[in-house]
């Protein structure tokens, strides 16, 4: 059974109320601040202290580990639902969880799991430095290396300097999962994955973060400079974390964010018809059409999330499945199509609301939402994930 909880075994109730809280933070938190985080390019803290307060940085630890042992399906309910409210907090909640997932999945020693117990019993926020530069966006391949100091065994250390083009929320972490190559003369897909916990790390600015869209994630540039304890270098290689966990639950819990962010807009551009129709009983808005229209994007959006999150579900205890080329394609073309289908929906529901949608001062304004779904396109490049889907058609195979 996955560590991650086995197919079909989510609990109705557990994702209703998971629901009902992520709604409540949202509304009392989040929507309250988000303007301001937008505005001000800030890290959202009310929201991630929310967070924390209701546990949910430990949400996919297992239970066992002291965990409220969430699966996948839930966790990204809880993302898709923040999203609505205040997408750059979503982002953050989902990177995090992006980790939990990695470390409760691949940290099997001791050590990962004692970590583990921390994160949810100190709900500690973990962040990620998987690309560099000089390497062009590849998080396969990394140029820095991890130096191990001190013999095999207990006591042994690590070093590891890294040139890093984004750490999202790096300086508010309290710890950063970094990719480097195993040893200095290991080749550069040959990668670990390492706890650099923040007070023993040294980030150093290399650029600002003054962005249209997800302006709170607050993901600048830094030299990273850390050592740690080498028990908490994960055991399996980066190459297993990123196809059997990392790269689906990222494109499973992004994907389920980029639903949310649609949701509200379709669901602003809802009230804003349904506010005309009251206005004028008997007579149809001119814009009722292009609802209908949208509404229907919507749930093809939707159904298109629930299908691969199923997919991923029925495999997750099955490496070969997880990296089979036909699934990777599959996640790769969720990736790109959620990334796309969010603005299209939003632009479709700026049209319905009309310079109420345009304006930054209405109940039904757009402006933070196209912003930031503009981001997902680019946030690993759409450009980049077709050319390795690409490569992959080129070996796949007609059954």
């Amino acid at each position: 059974m996955s560590i991650l909880t086995a197919p079909g075994t989510t609990d109705p109730s557990v994702l209703r109320e998971a629901v009902a809280l992520a709604h409540r933070i949202g509304k009392e938190t989040a929507a309250v601040h988000a303007a301001d985080v937008d505005r001000e390019g800030r890290f959202p803290k009310e929201t991630v202290d929310a967070f924390r307060a209701e546990r949910l940085l430990g949400a996919m630890v297992p239970t066992e580990l002291g965990g409220l042992g969430h699966d996948v399906r839930t966790t990204a309910a809880i993302v898709r639902t923040v999203a609505r409210y205040c997408a750059s907090s979503a982002m953050i909640l989902a990177m995090h969880h992006i980790q939990v997932a990695s470390l409760v999945r691949h940290g099997r020693s001791e050590a990962l799991r004692d970590y583990a117990r921390r994160v949810a019993a100190e709900q500690l926020l973990l962040a990620s430095a998987t690309t560099e530069v000089g390497i062009g966006g590849n998080t396969r391949n990394s140029s820095c290396y991890v130096e191990r100091v001190g013999d095999d065994g207990p006591g042994q250390t690590f070093k590891v300097t890294k040139q890093a083009p984004v750490i999202s929320y790096g300086q508010y972490a309290d710890a950063i999962f970094t990719t480097a190559r195993r040893a200095e003369d290991s080749p550069a897909s040959d990668q670990v994955l390492a706890v650099c916990e923040s007070a023993a790390v040294h980030l150093t600015p290399l650029s600002g973060w003054d962005t249209m869209g997800f302006r709170g994630t607050c993901s600048l540039g830094f030299t990273l400079e850390a050592t740690g304890d080498a028990a908490l270098i994960h055991d399996d290689s980066f190459g297993d974390i990123s196809a059997q966990t990392m790269l689906p639950v990222a494109h499973l819990l992004w994907g389920s964010l980029w639903l949310g962010l649609a949701e509200e807009a379709s669901w602003r551009a809802q009230r804003f018809v349904q506010k005309a129709a009251r206005k004028n009983p008997g007579q149809t808005p001119p814009a009722s059409a292009r609802l209908a229209a949208l509404m229907v994007t919507r749930q093809e959006f939707a159904a298109s999330v629930d299908s691969m999150m199923t997919r991923y579900e029925q495999i997750q205890d099955d490496p070969e499945a997880l990296g089979s080329i036909d699934f990777m394609v599959a996640i790769n073309t969720l990736k790109i199509s959620a990334s796309t289908e969010v603005v299209d929906v939003v632009n479709q529901a700026l049209l319905i609301c009309g310079i109420q949608g345009y304006r930054e001062d209405t109940e039904f304004s757009l402006g933070r939402l196209l912003r930031d779904a503009h981001g997902a396109a680019v946030m690993v490049n759409n450009d980049r994930i077709a050319g390795n889907t690409a490569q992959l058609a080129l070996m796949q195979r007609e059954f």
